[in-house]
């Protein structure tokens, strides 16, 4: 559903002059420089599939979806989703796609939901019945029927997140663009917006691009993700790859019996195992170690201390990838 080949964008930015002499020199003549905001990306997104889009602030995931939403022409390369050039914006590609924007709103503060849902009805030229029973589906998914006569100043930033996601689905596209869809949102909205988008691609199969600074996001809805760094993909496949190649280690923790001894960590972790002590507390022991190394260590603690609880945890996704981008970094 969206081919993308070589597709890259730049800007030209003003170069800030330093001094009193440079700043009246750019009030004559300014000088840009040219940011790579995306360079030759090539990847594709099938049917049904969400892509994570994964990287630090300014990497470029946001211009990279406006292009492929048609907000923002290229400047070299090519891509097609539906098999439209999306900064063309034929009409068939705008009835076909969606965009959502955790930090920007689309409907109208001052009216009820119901009343900007029937705009869109009207704009998209949706079909009574197709409009209620869709509107019906996506309410009972997200369970706010009965918000949808309430002012949209007057509901809380949870519900209007999900009164922004119906008015994107509305019209049934079948290539939607999720640019931060949970920023701001407190932990049990972040929840319902996760299981309210894997239950509609799993009904509706559309192709869905994901962006997201919540690592919780990308491991619960992306079984495959982009890694953007200064605008170039420096990696595109499965997230469990990621963590197989990458996090070579994990962390052990245990919860101790009520008035155990104090281990002595020396003695019993210093026998040939490159291992790190992550906490350390009376009721609490927390240690890194390398995946070939985790049952010679659980083994040893269950032997040799009064274990209450044993628990072996994978590493924090994010550090993982955070990780990754740093030894990227590091070889360039």
């Amino acid at each position: 559903m969206i081919e993308v080949r070589g597709l890259s964008k730049d800007f030209h930015v003003h170069k800030k002059q330093a001094g009193l002499w440079g700043s009246l020199r750019s009030l004559v003549k300014r000088e840009t420089v040219v940011k790579h905001a995306v360079k030759s990306a090539d990847f594709h997104v099938g049917e049904g599939e969400i892509l994570g889009l994964v990287g630090a602030n300014g990497a470029g995931k946001t211009t990279l979806v406006k292009m492929l939403a048609g907000i923002i022409h290229p400047s070299g390369g090519d891509a097609r989703v539906r098999g439209h050039r999306p900064w063309e914006r034929p009409r068939d590609f705008q009835r076909q796609i969606a965009l959502i924007m955790g930090q920007k709103a689309q409907l109208w503060w001052d009216l009820p939901a119901a009343d900007c849902f029937l705009l869109l009805k009207e704009i998209y030229q949706i079909p009574e019945r197709q409009y209620r029973e869709t509107l019906d589906l996506l309410t009972g998914m997200l369970g706010i029927q009965s918000e949808l006569n309430i002012q949209i100043r007057r509901l809380s930033l949870g519900e209007r997140m999900k009164m922004e996601l119906i008015a994107a689905l509305l019209h049934s596209p079948r290539v939607v663009f999720l640019d931060e869809p949970t920023i701001g949102l407190d932990l049990t909205a972040q929840r319902a917006i996760r299981e309210f988008i894997l239950e509609y691609r799993q009904r509706e199969r559309p192709a869905m691009l994901l962006t997201s600074h919540y690592m919780e996001d990308i491991e619960r809805l992306c079984e495959r993700i982009l890694i953007i760094r200064e605008g170039e993909i420096v990696f595109d496949g499965p997230l469990a790859e990621v963590m197989r190649t990458h996090a070579r280690h994990k962390v052990v923790s245990v919860q101790l019996k009520p008035g155990a001894p104090r281990p002595d960590l020396a003695r019993l972790l210093g026998r040939g195992l490159d291992l790190t002590v992550l906490e350390e507390t009376p009721e609490r022991l927390r240690v890194q170690a390398p995946r070939d190394e985790i049952p010679q260590l659980a083994g040893r603690l269950v032997t040799e201390l009064e274990v209450h609880d044993l628990a072996v945890e994978e590493l924090d996704i994010g550090t993982v990838i955070e990780g990754l981008l740093h030894s990227r970094q590091g070889a360039a």
